[in-house]
């Protein structure tokens, strides 16, 4: 079976151990080769042939692969054996051609397997090239992969080149199958890598005729298809072309690019233009290559024409890298300003009523066309509104940074929301048109559309018009108030802020009240947001009062849906840090007197039936214990024992997780090192040191928070049992100067405290351990193997062993091949 290949020599291989596999390993092997070899056997599934190939990738990256073929002949004769004419497998014949590849990626091996003519009758066209096997996308998977590997020296580009190979990968790029077309793809940017590696990657004046014959042979494919009128040829060259330079980033990519950027260009004279986003995706990775960007090989040319021959659709993306850019000419940027926003100047014009507006965009009227083109198509329009919303940021600092934006270029193309001269201060995104119409003489920099008001009056709900783009819509909103600049020695929102703040709240009551429950629980999300970054600001917090938000906030805690529930459950734990909770007067509590918050919370920590309204109380309670709030400070002790023991027993891992996590922060706080962030919170005296630890210890003892971690760390569900161990090992840790009266470690209360853990690690955790000193609990903690546990829990919880042989033993099994005890099922 294997008479056409020599005997290889050890020789060069005695500083390399002879027992590559261990010998249990290479027992089975032979018997596993022939049942695979054998097409009457059934087959393996692909998941032990994927893990036999890991197998043996790890024995080649750390050995020799041609001593492996030495001491298991077997995987020569299954290399050999697939090549004859039987009906095999068409998995067996992709795991063979892997490993065949594999094997030859070091050179030594290659070239044996040379000697043989192996490796031709697998790869080249008297292979599987020709028959019935192909037919299974599969094999043809398994010959791209097993090429891959082996093309890893300059020997495999001259087999390469040889035996025909590249014509193939050609015809693959093409395949019915997307994953073989795109493995096809990606074998032919590591193989022009490859063999640009040597002369051509120190030489960057190198001309492509001097390149090595592979090279020249893609790059001329690549050539032809761009030249070609069919797309699908067009579209497999560019997404090529992008692999390449988005991942090679030597200076013959440079000569590359000046040989096929005039190819490319040629494409925008197309109408329509052939492959756009694939074009898009060329283009972009082109001006990221710090080769080519920083080089005057006219890509800035090529973008700005390619922005003005793709439509909306297709050139949105383009517009959004480019803004993305860190080095790109201003005029471009001012273009792909334009672009970007185009989308959201269409919706304006359609809910504004404002004739005229699009038809400024280019001083024609041919913009209806595009308004046309849009509006009509929900989700063309939806997909290209969230894509502007989405990046609205990246525009603050273009048109406001930059005096010269607009300068030398054509005229930007802006929503009446954004409009603002130079002496203006922001506008936000969302507002409509009204007001005066005419822009003002004198103005300089960026120019306004005709028919757009210099200083527009707000209307944030011109914004949220679509249901579809509301959530990105609020993040918009967010992100703009965010970045919006800030008036020199003023920590209060910029006086546009304010303005557009007063217009968006009284709006914001109407999503809290909508029949939808997604828009009610994104309008929370919102004011959770707005309230963290701006509730200490005076002119927010007169807004937000002024509006019907926060009761409406408030009556959100009894809404239905538990998605809801938790949101306002968060924004109340807001509005209450910042003292912005108002409840106004009612039969229920007259004179405006308002029922406790946290009676509330822990009503519904207590009894709400759904887990997320739970989780978020718990994180409400984690912040105001952190930030020392005004409910918590007052009585810290009798909090924290009735949320653990309310949390204790929820049924909700995440749930008691949380209350670990709380657990943590009130030991810190109670160790002497409590710490508040929230400028509304009640600063609790400051105390004197402990005289002792254990003085420091029993207020954690009085709220039964060593119970609560002990139970905790017997826990079912894993990440709550490691954060109760990380806690314990924490405050062991802070312990480990104590030293308790003589012979603490022996006390009776210490060993009852050990059964009971005993008995609750064993399963019965119905006896409670009530209280403990401190002594007795510092005793345990030392007594107790908290390393060995958390060493334990880091472990998967499949950690059966799962070895080669035991993966071997396995496959044997399952054709009966082992005897009724030798198989290793796990």
């Amino acid at each position: 079976m294997t008479s056409g290949l020599p005997v290889p020599s050890q020789a060069g291989h005695a500083g390399i151990s002879s027992l590559i596999m261990d010998p249990e390993c290479s027992q089975l092997l032979p018997a596993l080769c022939s049942v695979l070899a054998d097409p009457r056997q059934p087959v393996a599934d692909d998941t032990c042939l994927e893990k036999l190939l890991d197998w043996f990738k790890t024995i080649t990256e750390a050995g020799s692969s041609l001593l492996l073929l030495q001491e298991n002949p077997c995987l020569l004769g299954l290399l050999c054996h697939v090549l004859k004419p039987q009906d095999l497998s068409p998995r067996v014949l992709a795991f063979s051609l892997r490993l065949a590849g594999m094997l030859a990626a070091q050179e030594d091996c290659f070239q044996y397997l040379q000697q043989g003519e192996l490796l031709p009758r697998l790869f080249g066209e008297a292979g599987p090239l020709g028959g019935a096997a192909w037919t299974a996308p599969s094999v043809r998977s398994g010959w791209i992969q097993g090429l891959r590997s082996l093309v890893r020296h300059p020997s495999a580009l001259c087999f390469l080149a040889d035996c025909g190979a590249v014509d193939t990968i050609f015809s693959l790029q093409g395949d019915s199958s997307l994953f073989v077309a795109s493995a096809a793809g990606q074998l032919l940017v590591h193989i022009l890598g490859l063999s640009l590696q040597g002369p051509a990657e120190g030489h960057p004046g190198l001309q492509t005729g001097d390149w090595p014959v592979c090279a020249q042979k893609i790059v001329s494919h690549i050539e032809e298809s761009l030249r070609s009128a069919a797309t699908p040829q067009i579209t497999q060259a560019l997404n090529v072309l992008t692999t390449t330079f988005g991942h090679c980033h030597n200076p013959w990519t440079q000569v590359l690019w000046v040989r096929l950027s005039p190819l490319v260009a040629c494409l925008l004279e197309k109408d329509p233009v052939p492959a756009a986003h694939s074009l898009v995706d060329l283009l972009l990775s082109v001006a990221r290559s710090p080769v080519l960007s920083s080089s005057s090989c006219g890509l800035w040319e090529t973008l700005a024409q390619t922005l003005s021959h793709l439509s909306p659709t297709q050139a949105g993306p383009l517009a959004l890298g480019i803004l993305k850019l860190q080095e790109c000419p201003q005029a471009l940027r001012a273009q792909a300003f334009a672009v970007l926003l185009q989308p959201l100047t269409c919706v304006l014009e359609a809910t504004a009523q404002a004739p005229g507006l699009l038809d400024s965009l280019d001083g024609t009227g041919g913009a209806s066309v595009t308004v046309d083109t849009l509006l009509p198509s929900k989700a063309a329009c939806v997909g290209l509104l969230c894509r502007t919303l989405a990046h609205l940021e990246l525009l603050q600092p273009l048109w406001f940074g930059d005096p010269h934006l607009g300068r030398g270029g054509p005229p930007l193309c802006v929503p009446g929301g954004l409009c603002a001269g130079p002496a203006s201060g922001p506008r936000f995104p969302g507002d409509a048109v009204s007001g005066d119409r005419s822009p003002r003489a004198g103005d300089t920099g960026v120019r306004c559309p005709s028919g757009i008001s210099h200083k527009p009056r707000l209307q944030p709900h011109a914004l949220l018009c679509l249901l579809q783009v509301l959530k990105k819509a609020f993040q918009a909103t967010f992100r703009w108030l965010q970045s919006s600049p800030e008036t020199p020695g003023c920590s209060d929102l910029d006086p546009h802020a304010q303005l557009f703040l007063r217009e968006l709240l009284p709006v914001l009551p109407k999503r809290l009240c909508s029949p939808c429950w997604e828009v009610r629980d994104s309008g929370l999300e919102f004011l959770t947001q707005m309230i963290g970054r701006w509730g200490g600001q005076a002119g927010f917090r007169r807004a937000l009062l002024a509006s019907e938000a926060p009761e409406l906030t408030e009556q959100l805690l009894r809404d239905p849906e538990s998605y809801v529930r938790a949101s306002a459950v968060a924004a109340m734990g807001q509005l209450s840090s910042q003292g912005l909770r108002v409840t106004p007067a009612s039969p229920e509590h007259p004179g405006g007197q308002q029922k406790s918050l946290l009676a509330e919370l822990l009503h519904i920590l207590s009894t709400d039936s759904e887990g997320f309204p739970r989780r978020a109380v718990m994180h409400v309670f984690t912040q105001w214990l952190r930030d020392g709030h005004a409910d918590v400070a007052g009585d810290t002790e009798r909090f924290v024992a009735r949320v653990l023991q309310v949390a204790s027993q929820d049924l909700d891992w995440e749930v008691r997780a949380q209350g670990l996590e709380l657990a943590l922060v009130f030991l810190e706080q109670t160790l002497g090192r409590p710490s508040s962030h929230c400028p509304y919170a009640v600063t609790p005296p400051v105390a004197a040191p402990p005289s002792s630890l254990a003085q420091a210890l029993r207020p954690l003892c009085r709220v039964q928070l060593f119970e609560f971690a002990f139970r905790a760390l017997f826990d079912c569900d894993r990440p709550v049992a490691q954060k109760s161990c990380d806690l314990l090992l924490f405050l062991r840790a802070q312990t480990a100067s104590y030293s308790g009266p003589q012979g603490s470690g022996s006390v009776p209360e210490v060993a009852s405290v050990e059964a009971a853990l005993q008995r609750w690690q064993a399963g019965d955790q119905g006896q409670p351990l009530g209280y403990l000193e401190p002594e007795v609990v510092v005793a345990v903690l030392r007594s107790m193997d908290l390393e060995g546990l958390r060493g334990a829990l880091a472990e998967s919880s499949d950690r059966v062993e799962k070895s080669p042989q035991s993966l071997l033993q396995d496959m044997l099994a399952t054709v009966g091949a082992l005897g009724e005890d030798e198989a290793d099922c796990y």
